[in-house]
C-alpha cells in the first residue's frame, strides 16, 4: 500500500471518529454540562483531518507538475492537453 492510499484511508477513518466525537458531544450537552475532555475530544481528529485533507488537496497539483517535468526530462514530445498546459505555464 503506498502513502496516498494509506493517507486516504486514514482520512476516512478520522472523519468517522470526528463525527462520533461531535455526536457524543451533543448527546452529553443534552443531559448536563459535559466534562472538558468530551468538549475538546473532536479537536484531535479535526487537527489530523486538516493535514490529511491538505495533503490530498495538493496531491493532484504536485503529481501533474511531476508528470509534465518527467515527460520533458525523458525527451518525448507532449501531446494534446499536456502541450496546452505547458504552453500556458510558460506564458503565465
Amino acid at each position: 500500500m503506498d502513502w496516498s492510499k494509506w493517507i486516504r484511508q486514514a482520512h476516512r477513518w478520522l472523519s468517522i471518529i470526528f463525527t462520533i466525537t461531535v455526536a457524543a458531544n451533543f448527546v452529553t450537552m443534552a443531559f448536563e454540562q459535559p466534562p472538558a475532555w468530551v468538549v475538546y475530544s473532536p479537536l484531535l481528529p479535526l487537527f489530523l483531518l486538516l493535514f490529511s485533507g491538505l495533503y490530498m488537496f495538493v496531491l493532484p497539483y504536485v503529481s501533474k507538475g511531476r508528470s509534465v517535468q518527467r515527460g520533458q526530462r525523458i525527451g518525448r514530445e507532449p501531446h494534446g492537453q499536456e502541450r496546452a498546459e505547458i504552453e500556458q505555464a510558460h506564458q503565465g
